[in-house]
């Protein structure tokens, strides 16, 4: 579990694409708190460490994620969001974020609004079901608050520091990126339709 703040943007050095995965390798100061088979969120995506190295881990990437994620497009060089799975005694200062992903939506528009930056993403219906006003929702691993929400799309605002310690902050108009939806809608909902 993880709670969609931001603790590393580090930087993907190596894709190895095979036929049936790909493995991930990606530099970070974060790996030396990393041991293998600990979880990291890699742009929202819950993956498994399986080898740590000074300066970087790799994680292995299955079809099923490939599919459902941007991390099939992945290159090298991107920059991606990375955080660390929640302690039991950390502060849960976002929203709970599970890094399992529910799909990718596109940058739609990008406008500033005063010292903020505010992204329109566009998303499928199935997911935008989901997707409330002052709800949360979790944008490439990042816990934002939903500002505004139309049949098509949803809008953030993003703050100074969140433009400046996340890749949302290059974030630009056909950028795809990972969505997850509040886990609590997804249950209300199972639970209302019974």
């Amino acid at each position: 579990m993880f709670t969609g703040l931001v603790q590393d943007l580090g930087t993907v050095s190596a894709v190895d694409r095979a036929g049936d995965g790909t493995r991930l390798t990606i530099d970070t100061v974060l790996s030396r708190e990393l041991r293998e088979g600990d979880s990291v969120a890699v742009a929202g995506v819950c993956l498994t460490a399986a080898a740590v190295r000074n300066g970087s881990f790799s994680a292995d990437v299955m079809s099923e994620t490939l599919r459902r994620s941007s991390l099939g497009a992945i290159e090298r060089g991107r920059r991606v969001n990375l955080e660390l799975a929640l302690r039991a005694s950390d502060r849960l200062g976002g929203h709970v974020v599970q890094g399992h992903v529910d799909g990718v939506g596109t940058v739609r528009e990008v406008s500033e609004d005063g010292f903020a930056r505010v992204l329109a993403i566009e998303a499928a219906p199935e997911l935008l079901r989901y997707v409330v006003e002052k709800g949360s929702v979790a944008v490439d691993g990042v816990s934002l608050t939903v500002a505004s929400v139309d049949a098509g799309a949803f809008s953030v605002s993003l703050i100074p520091e969140t433009l400046e310690r996340t890749a949302l902050g290059t974030a630009a108009p056909g950028d795809a990126v990972n969505l997850e939806a509040d886990v609590l809608a997804k249950y209300v909902e199972k639970l209302v339709a019974r």
